[in-house]
């Protein structure tokens, strides 16, 4: 019998390829609220970034996450998901 197959996904950050479990997806709900979803499993567009703030430094940066989501995100937005990130950290 083969193993499973992990599913891999793209880091918006750096580009890398890496299994769904150690990426963090950020989701735009149909009424456009961008959120950060722990569980993976909240319906929406998603989007993917690596659980270290240089990949949401650099998605930022070069505004992939506006791409992969089609609209504007503020700063505020991206404060919020990094204060998440700081908590997932501790």
């Amino acid at each position: 019998m083969s193993a499973r197959k992990l599913p891999l996904r793209k880091c918006t950050g750096c580009g890398e390829m890496k299994p769904k479990k150690e990426l963090i997806r950020i989701v735009r709900s149909s009424e456009g609220v961008v959120s950060l979803d722990l569980t993976g499993k909240a319906s929406g567009r998603g989007a993917y970034v690596c659980k270290n703030h240089d990949c949401l430094q650099l998605a930022h940066k070069a505004k992939r996450l506006e791409r992969a989501f089609s609209c504007a995100i503020s700063d505020e937005i991206y404060n919020e998901i990094k204060k998440e990130l700081n908590n997932l950290e501790l």
